[in-house]
């Protein structure tokens, strides 16, 4: 993966607002939401998902996996998880591709939280099942340090009942899974409960963006966690309290995309922001021309492409909208 590097000695690199150029690519195979892709050998992968175009019989989720191939712009179906799964967190890590927990039909409900940690084996074409999580875990935030994956917040079974999206609470955990012994550690936990957030990775250092909490709404709030001292510390909070929302280093800043609200009606965010780690401020950069949630973005080749999602707020009018952002 490569991102442009503006060296400026350390005067951060500043867009100005409306600067991005927008490019519709081709769509999805199929419409999907509550994805998090991941690039994987120069290609984006997108694993599962949920979306408003498939039957309820099966939990309107999908097993497949869809593979972008940005050289030729095209889209193939990789090999299929071994059931419909969505709300996973997808992350390649040391040349490898691995998927973790998510919501599967399980227990009697479709909304049953998993504690899989599942491997795509290149060679057998198929997904393996490697490890199990500690606890079952959903929309989580994920991201790479020290060639380590962190699973950050999210949402796992209140009691023993694990079927519904209701018997699901928003935790503050914070795990560190090794690709290579495939065991799990207890890291600090973020300072909050949430769900729904975003996460990246910007100068060696973690960031965990918005979300939201099941009683408490929309989060505005931004953590970032030091590997070196194994600290959390707030930055400046984000313009508007977004959840549902996607995440992608570019420039040398944090850019953030869509999300939902359920306030008066509910909606979907358009506004672009960047956020500055080097001086803590947070500028919008125009808006999305599809504004959406639920969606993915991957930083790829000095663009950010911003997957799937919905045009409107929990699942309804699941998209397949791809769209390049590259500067102008």
């Amino acid at each position: 993966m490569k991102f442009i590097s503006v060296v400026l000695c350390c005067i951060s690199f500043q867009l100005t607002a409306g600067s991005l150029n927008w490019q519709r690519r081709a769509d999805l195979l199929i419409p999907v939401q509550e994805i998090y892709p991941a690039v994987f050998q120069r290609e984006i992968y997108v694993a599962g998902g949920l979306s408003s175009e498939l039957p309820k019989q099966q939990g309107q989720m999908t097993a497949q996996v869809q593979i972008y191939n940005p050289k030729t712009n095209t889209w193939r179906y990789g090999p299929a998880l071994p059931e419909g799964r969505h709300h996973g967190q997808l992350v390649a890590v040391n040349d490898q591709l691995f998927l973790f927990g998510g919501f599967i039909q399980a227990n009697g409900g479709h909304w049953s939280a998993s504690t899989d940690v599942l491997q795509l084996d290149p060679k057998l074409q198929r997904w393996l099942k490697v490890a199990s999580l500690p606890e079952p875990l959903s929309e989580t935030v994920s991201w790479v340090l020290d060639h380590k994956v962190h699973l950050i917040s999210g949402r796992s079974p209140a009691t023993k009942a694990n079927a519904q999206w209701q018997d699901q609470v928003d935790v503050a955990i914070h795990w560190i899974f090794d690709p290579k012994s495939l065991k799990t550690e207890v890291a600090p936990a973020l300072p909050e409960a949430k769900n729904s957030a975003a996460g990246v990775v910007l100068n060696e250092v973690g960031y965990l963006v918005g979300g939201r909490q099941v009683k408490g709404g929309n989060k505005a709030g931004v953590y970032s966690f030091n590997p070196k001292n194994q600290q959390w510390a707030a930055q400046k909070a984000m313009p508007e309290a977004q959840a549902g929302l996607a995440a992608a280093v570019f420039h040398q800043q944090l850019w953030i995309f869509g999300g939902e609200f359920f306030e008066q009606g509910g909606g979907v965010f358009s506004k672009v922001w960047s956020y500055s780690a080097a001086d803590n401020h947070w500028q919008q950069q125009g808006e999305m021309p599809v504004p959406r949630h639920g969606l993915g973005a991957v930083a790829l080749d000095d663009a950010i492409y911003v997957i799937g999602g919905a045009t409107a707020a929990g699942l309804k009018q699941t998209s397949a909208v791809l769209e390049k952002v590259s500067v102008k």
